[in-house]
């Protein structure tokens, strides 16, 4: 076990040990540290405390000091200076008629580096861009191309639901969504509404997807048959979060010799999970039929990515 402390630097960033360099801290206190980067301000999000020797990335470097009211003060300065960065940073990039978009400026506390973050579709020719920054900041001067998902947890923003977005209010670390996500919890496949304003896929869709992929075991598709107490029946909808499953009876079979087709019943019986059993745990295709009619309209608003693994989801 080593005794570390954990520093964030951002409101939802992720959070690093460092060692306590033989300094007593609580959570709240703020530090500065040593990082790749140079001296930086943090917040300590966890005081003292031992943790297993596996979870730490060596070498762990030790708080340098507990910060000083003079500390805060010139941590304070490096937040006012982003503005006329930006401004400045946003006149060359015009000047050069690149094709980027400056998200955010952050300044090393000790000021011996100063870093831009921009998005773009492609790869950015920004030699002539970081001279010219150079002879006007007079200091190392890095670029970062960061993607939208980056963005969005940098500027932040309002989501769906109306609450600020998660990965800038509080989500530290982004965690792989994918489409199944959404199809396992029968959530729209539309992509303008299963996913945030950055673009992707809702971070939020990871959130319950565990549960509703245990609750769904044993559950049958729409269009399967089963056996329940009043005879053969035909699915309709499920309930996943009640363990409920709609039917409609099947009150005569199809005969191909008589040429007479299935009779259902009109009337929709629930039943619970337990209650049935499954006959053929296949889909018949019929939830495949009606989805369909207005799935060519949606994949065509897709990324190639999305598209190719809704497709392959409805094959499968």
């Amino acid at each position: 076990m080593v005794d570390v402390v954990g520093v964030k630097f951002k409101d939802a960033g992720k959070v690093y040990y460092f060692g306590p360099g033989g300094v007593q801290v609580q959570r709240g206190d703020h530090v500065i540290v040593e990082t790749a980067r140079g001296l930086e301000y943090g917040t300590v999000t966890m005081g003292n405390r031992e943790v297993p020797e596996e979870e730490i990335v060596t070498p762990l470097k030790d708080i340098v000091r507990v910060a000083t009211e003079a500390d805060a003060q010139k941590h304070l300065q490096n937040l006012e200076k982003r503005d006329r960065a930006m401004q400045l940073c946003q006149e060359k990039i015009d000047a050069h008629a690149l094709e980027m978009k400056l998200v955010d400026v952050e300044y090393t506390f000790d000021n011996s580096k100063v870093v831009f973050y921009f998005t773009a579709d492609g790869r950015v020719d920004f030699r002539e861009l970081v001279k010219d920054l150079a002879a006007v900041f007079r200091m190392r001067i890095e670029l970062r191309q960061i993607g939208v998902r980056d963005e969005a947890k940098m500027l932040g923003g309002v989501g769906n639901c109306g609450r600020g977005l998660c990965c800038h209010t509080w989500l530290r670390e982004f965690e792989p969504v994918s489409i199944k996500m959404a199809k396992v919890q029968n959530l729209s496949l539309n992509p303008t509404k299963i996913s945030g304003i950055c673009g992707r896929l809702m971070c939020c869709l990871k959130y319950e997807n565990d549960l509703y992929a245990k609750l769904k075991k044993g559950m049958p598709n729409t269009g399967e048959r089963v056996k329940t107490p009043d005879g053969k029946a035909i699915v309709v909808d499920t309930n996943i979060l009640e363990s409920t499953v709609k039917t409609r009876l099947i009150l005569e079979e199809a005969s191909p010799e008589n040429d007479n087709e299935e009779k259902l019943s009109t009337e929709f019986y629930v039943y619970d999970k337990d209650e049935i059993r499954r006959q053929n745990k296949k889909n018949n295709g019929k939830k495949g039929k009606g989805r369909g009619k207005n799935s060519g309209s949606e994949l065509d608003q897709m990324d190639s990515e999305t598209k190719k693994e809704i497709e392959q989801l409805m094959k499968d």
